[in-house]
């Protein structure tokens, strides 16, 4: 076909805008294989993007997305020839180069990764960027060397895509995992997922004290700002936070006290430049340690065409765990 439905942004005279449009297939930019896309996901990234809330997208007009799993039509790439079935995530997608929200996909093979035996791309989307980061924070602290014995973990942003699938695969881990959430009417998912305590995210929010009683070993953060800050100022002697998001804010009001009084690491997780092998370990593992029956549990599907008014919901934390996007072929 020489056109395909596609979610597109434009920035002109007249505003910044997304809508389901058809896009011209010539118009796709430059890589060796094509995808023909079935799932995407929505991440917050993507309702960054979508809104124009914050300058994700660098070039108009912009298909956003910043992940799909798909089908491969054409390649000349050596690792991946047509029928093959692949995942992408990160490398500018939906940001400098067009994205997942489409029937289809022009890009580079060395982006893609083989989609795990015994996972359909719907599962996939399902845990998408949000859970593949989650996987990264996991395999951070796993590499560290923190362990479920010398006490509790702590994550943030509990019911938002990152938040459940870590608390996930935490728990079927062997820790006890303390959930933060500003929604208290979801201590029963939480708690479904693993979750063993609920904290009132009020409690880490706020401007805190340099150094706070030490109440965790471990954490995993997509929030930032004075959130990460308290974190880290209650985190154990010799324990690790990993920080993958900023939903609370770019700028980390904290102090030195915690890294020279207590040797508290911070460890920065990064999906988007993520090298290949790291990303082949993180979908190994997700496909073998993530609880099917769980990830289904946190899972909701939508058409592409609601795309956009999900970029609301997701940026007001009115969601819960994950959005399956479902593209129809033809």
């Amino acid at each position: 076909m020489s056109t395909f439905k596609a979610i597109r942004i434009d920035k002109d005279d007249a505003g910044y805008r997304a809508g389901l449009t058809d896009f011209d297939e010539n118009d796709l930019m430059d890589g060796d294989v094509t995808v023909a896309v079935t799932h995407s996901t929505v991440n917050y990234k993507d309702g960054l993007a979508l809104s124009g809330r914050s300058p994700v997208v660098r070039r108009f007009p912009m298909i956003p997305g910043i992940d799909f799993a798909g089908r491969v039509e054409s390649s000349t790439h050596k690792d991946f020839k047509p029928g093959d079935q692949v995942v992408l995530n990160g490398w500018g997608l939906g940001e400098t180069h067009l994205g997942g929200y489409a029937q289809k996909a022009r890009v580079k093979g060395d982006w893609l990764v083989p989609l795990p035996a015994g996972m359909t791309a719907a599962q996939a989307m399902a845990i998408g960027t949000a859970g593949y980061t989650a996987m990264l924070c996991v395999m951070a602290l796993d590499k560290f060397g923190v362990r479920p014995a010398q006490g509790p973990v702590v994550v943030t942003g509990a019911a938002g895509g990152v938040g459940s699938v870590a608390i996930a695969l935490l728990a079927d881990a062997g820790w006890h995992v303390i959930a933060s959430t500003g929604r208290r009417e979801e201590e029963d998912y939480l708690k479904a997922l693993g979750a063993r305590e609920i904290v009132d995210r009020a409690e880490l929010s706020a401007p805190g004290r340099p150094l706070g009683k030490e109440r965790w070993i471990a954490g995993v953060d997509s929030v930032g700002s004075h959130t990460l800050a308290n974190l880290l100022s209650q985190t154990r002697y010799g324990g690790a936070i990993a920080a993958c998001g900023l939903a609370q804010g770019m700028d980390l009001p904290a102090s030195v006290a915690p890294f020279i009084l207590r040797g508290v690491s911070l460890l920065g997780v990064d999906s988007v430049m993520r090298p290949a092998p790291d990303r082949r370990e993180a979908w190994s593992r997700l496909a073998k340690e993530l609880d099917r029956e769980k990830l289904a549990a946190m899972t909701k599907t939508i058409a592409l065409a609601d795309v956009p008014s999900a970029a609301g919901e997701i940026l007001s934390g009115r969601t819960r765990g994950r959005l399956v996007v479902e593209i129809p072929q033809g």
